[in-house]
């Protein structure tokens, strides 16, 4: 008995198959980073908060060290594993984000009710959820792929069953989270052979409705307004928007250097979380902004690199996982620079691996574990066929 369960349990990987270096140096990096703009950041926040201008770094660290663990948990573990599992993970995402609307159990925060109360960190149950959504719609572009591939009804389906989560966000309510959901499910289901007419046809309506969503809430309107010009209500509505806006142009081509930012000073809300970027922006200029834009480009190419990998030996659920999760990594850091810079309205979602948060950066670093893991199995599968020559 302690025989068969010792080897249903994951091996240790053989780290002389090596790491992909690019991928990492540039994962590293990102947190890197960000601890220290987190600490840069948040000073004004801490001393207010606490008393203690590290308050946020600290704890910043703490997460870092637990989503470290996770990731390494996550590479040990067998993708076959995950593939068993779609159905419970589709699951355990439905509950997460069920408990989370419970009174009681759900914590209101800013008008929304996202966060569960944990003894670690304040828990954002759309982080892991969204992780497990991406694992179960893997699993089901594998199972049904030929349908997927010659019929509208086979796109349909699974886009219908994540109507499912995405209700759920919208009553948090949480639509930048429904927006990524609803992209990242698009982008896998086209890299699983979707054909191109259903699909871009599908893609219309989606954006209707999620247009027609963002209409329909008198609050979501305002943030449009105040997207479409911030200086019209710069005393309120566009405070956030157009002090971001300041600290960018501040800025300049070089930065005014680490640590003298004047709009982290309580000027600029969320400094050290959404708005963490405008804060960089300011501190390191232009410069420091295409050093971070280089290194998404990296984690996203090297990413998708070890999807086509994956792919190409037809480990199909390790590749359609591995495109989701380094294209909601990718989006995400997308949707919240574009924030940032007033190039789309608010949106609530942080700078994976950058912004202060523990669910969203501990999540971010599971799906770097995931990633690698992908990645690990990819040499694995070359150097048995290496040996085999």
């Amino acid at each position: 008995m302690i025989d068969h369960l010792h080897a249903r349990l994951p091996a240790w990987p053989d780290l002389r198959l090596g790491l992909d270096a690019s991928l990492l140096v540039a994962a590293v990096s990102l947190l890197a980073w960000g601890l220290v703009m987190v600490a840069s950041a948040s000073v004004a926040a801490g001393e207010t908060a606490s008393g203690s201008a590290l308050q946020f770094f600290w704890r910043q660290l703490l997460f870092v060290m637990l989503g470290g663990g996770l990731a390494t948990a996550l590479w040990c573990v067998p993708m076959a594993f995950w593939a068993r599992t779609t159905w419970l993970m589709f699951g355990g995402a439905v509950a997460l984000l069920l408990i989370v609307l419970i009174p009681g159990l759900g914590v209101e925060v800013n008008h929304a009710t996202r966060w569960l109360n944990t003894p670690f960190v304040r828990l954002q149950p759309s982080e892991p959820a969204r992780i497990a959504l991406f694992v179960y719609l893997a699993g089901y572009l594998v199972r049904r792929q030929a349908e997927v591939q010659t019929s509208l009804s086979g796109l349909i389906k699974p886009l219908a069953i994540l109507l499912i989560p995405a209700l759920l966000l919208l009553a948090e309510p949480d639509f930048g989270a429904t927006v990524v959901l609803y992209a990242v499910a698009f982008l896998m289901i086209f890299m699983s052979g979707a054909p191109l007419v259903y699909f871009a046809g599908l893609l219309l309506v989606a954006v209707a409705g999620l247009a027609f969503i963002a209409t329909t809430e008198s609050y979501r309107m305002q943030r449009l307004l105040n997207f479409t010009n911030p200086w019209a209500d710069v005393e309120a509505g566009g405070w956030q928007l157009s002090q971001s806006l300041i600290a960018i142009g501040r800025g300049e081509w070089w930065g005014v250097g680490l640590g003298n930012s004047i709009q982290k000073l309580l000027y600029l809300p969320e400094m050290h979380t959404d708005f963490i970027f405008a804060i960089l922006a300011e501190e390191f200029g232009l410069l420091g902004v295409a050093i971070l834009v280089g290194l998404y480009a990296v984690l996203v190419l090297r990413g998708f690199s070890i999807a086509r990998t994956a792919e190409l030996r037809e480990a199909r659920f390790s590749a359609y996982l591995c495109f989701g999760l380094v294209g909601w990594l990718g989006l995400q850091a997308l949707i919240n620079l574009a924030v940032n810079m007033g190039m789309a309205p608010t949106k609530g979602l942080t700078l994976p691996l950058m912004s202060y948060g523990g669910s969203s950066l501990i999540t971010a670093m599971a799906a770097l574990g995931l990633i690698l893991r992908v990645d690990y199995e990819n040499r694995l599968a070359a150097k048995a066929a290496e040996n085999r020559k």
